[in-house]
């Protein structure tokens, strides 16, 4: 049985080296000498990822509990961990420096012999995210509690830090997939498509060591990451690049992931969050859908009385809606447009070419909750139906290789979307000021990072204030209150959790961001609580962009 110990001083050598090769070699040392039921949890926490998606759970640990949690351990105030913040910016630190100073109250008073392990560790936090309903806010803290009573200081850095999912140690998914295929030495190739298919890195850790990666394939529910779609430089090129193409509209709406299970129906947001409460109508649709098993790619939009799409934040309202759901559905019903099949009755469909997927999709699903495709290789008629979803109020077309095979998680030319509006970037949120005046109870403006893929860090970019009312603002606030980490003055730093989409004038470069860019008039477009962090834009898209920006200017 391993140590947390050896966990936490493996997080410890791999946040002290800069190369992402070293990294690599560290993990994979490590990886190699756990066994099944302690790889397959080790694996998610270098990356953060606490728990396989089969099993539908969240932490939902914010800094409150957190806080309270350090507090009782260590026999000190919150108040005291809150100082300890603000001087540190960083929770693992904080719980780090606190437990070297504890004193001996509660469980601290019962220190085992054996020192903390991964699976006990783990376990600890499998009834942190179970806990639910009443008492369930002490129910976390007291198990957090327990664990840094219990922890040495450098494992109660790691514990804090897994607590909220946030390593911080500068190693991605990309590096961990790496890491299981020096281990165990496997074609990383094959490594990437078993996670792809799967979403499951403890799964696919377990398997590389077997040898088995080729048996691994899209399960029912066991969400996967969808496919995404590459921007076009508009329709003619895009068309001449595809041949032809299938034509769909780019609806103004929010992705869903379906798993139809006999009646059992489990709906998925981009974010792979189980969102299946709050759609009780998509649910109903999809119980029709003419198969036992079944995986369903789609979108769905809210109409509204002119029948013309709702704003994009009414959707996510019904997204986040758990009390009254059904008379929310009723003020703003949701229409569901499927578009691909991944999975049906037993077989994974990712590798049949997207006429065939839709073939099968036909089949199975009433013409009134699919979207619309057209195969043509003509400039013209793609033209006709770009103007027809923009007059009906949606975003524009998406582009699709008619041959081309569902890639998991993938972005890349077999989908390119064509949308008239000026290019934006998706950026996480890490901070946020708080207003002046009327507007002093009020986060005003917020501080946006890209991620930076070599490091797997994110990086500065600035700060958005305009395209924000009142009501916005408000309602911004209460998403983010949960969030803080520290409080400096006005300014606070906050969990990356939210993504927001946002417009600027143009890319400019800045001594002044760690990025080493600037937005010139930043203007935030809408939340993309959606989209995940990993799905922040990387800081190579952000230099691509300036580069073709700097081609257009010298142009002129």
């Amino acid at each position: 049985m391993s140590s947390f110990l050896s966990f936490a001083e493996l997080c410890q050598r791999v946040e002290g080296v800069s190369g992402s090769l070293e990294k690599v070699d560290l993990v994979a040392a490590f990886l190699k000498n756990l066994d099944d039921d302690e790889l397959a949890v080790a694996s998610g926490f270098i990356m953060g990822d606490l728990f396989s998606p089969s099993m539908d759970l969240v932490m939902g640990v914010g800094p409150s509990i957190l806080y309270e949690a350090m507090a009782r351990a260590c026999g000190c105030s919150t108040e005291r961990i809150s100082d300890m913040l603000r001087a540190t910016g960083d929770p693992g630190l904080v719980a780090s420096a606190a437990v070297d100073k504890k004193k001996p109250i509660g469980f601290a008073a019962f220190i085992k012999d054996e020192p903390l392990s991964i699976k006990e560790v783990y376990q600890r936090l499998v009834a942190v995210a179970r806990a639910s309903g009443k008492g369930s806010q002490d129910a976390k803290v007291k198990n957090l509690q327990y664990l840094f009573s219990q922890a040495t200081p450098l494992e109660a850095q790691y514990i804090a830090r897994l607590a909220i999912e946030d390593m911080r140690i500068g190693i991605g998914e990309g590096g961990v997939r790496d890491a299981i295929a020096q281990a165990f030495s496997q074609d990383a190739s094959k490594v990437e498509r078993a996670y792809n298919l799967t979403n499951d890195i403890g799964l696919v850790a377990v398997n590389a060591r077997k040898g088995t990666l080729a048996d691994l394939s899209v399960l029912i529910n066991h969400p996967i990451k969808m496919m995404l779609a590459q921007v076009g430089e508009g329709i003619s090129a895009s068309m001449q690049e595809l041949g032809s193409a299938a034509i769909e509209w780019k609806y103004d709406g929010a992705r869903v992931q379906i798993h139809k299970d006999g009646k059992r129906v489990r709906i998925f947001s981009r974010r792979l969050e189980d969102v299946t409460r709050s759609l009780p109508e998509i649910v109903r649709l999809a119980q029709e859908v003419r198969a036992d098993k079944a995986i369903l790619d789609g979108e769905v939009v809210a109409i509204g009385k002119d029948s013309r799409p709702l704003a994009f934040q009414e959707i996510l309202k019904r997204f986040r809606r758990k009390y009254n759901v059904e008379k929310q559905a009723k003020e703003t019903p949701l229409h569901l447009f499927l578009f691909d099949l991944i999975y049906l009755d037993g077989q994974s469909t990712v590798d049949l070419p997207l006429t065939r997927r839709r073939e099968l999709l036909e089949g199975i699903a009433d013409p009134s909750i699919l979207a619309d495709q057209v195969i043509s290789d003509s400039v013209q008629r793609a033209e006709e139906i770009y103007h027809q979803a923009l007059e009906k109020g949606h975003e524009g077309l998406i582009l699709k290789n008619s041959m081309s095979v569902y890639a998991p998680g993938k972005r890349g030319k077999n989908w390119l979307k064509i949308k008239p509006v000026m290019e934006t970037l998706d950026l996480a949120v890490i901070g946020a000021k708080w207003g002046e005046g009327r507007r002093a109870s009020f986060l005003g403006s917020y501080r946006l990072a890209c991620l930076d893929e070599a490091t797997s860090k994110l990086q500065d970019i600035g700060w958005v204030a305009t395209g924000l009312t009142d009501e916005a603002l408000a309602e911004l606030t209460e998403l983010f209150r949960e969030l803080i980490l520290v409080q400096n003055g006005m300014e606070v730093e906050l969990k990356p959790a939210v993504i927001f989409e946002v417009a600027y004038e143009e890319i400019q470069k800045s001594q002044s961001y760690s990025s080493g860019y600037a937005l010139r008039f930043p203007r935030l477009v809408r939340v993309r609580d959606d989209k995940s962090l990993e799905e922040a834009d990387s800081l190579e898209r952000v230099e691509s962009l300036y580069r073709v920006q700097r081609g257009r200017n010298n142009s002129r």
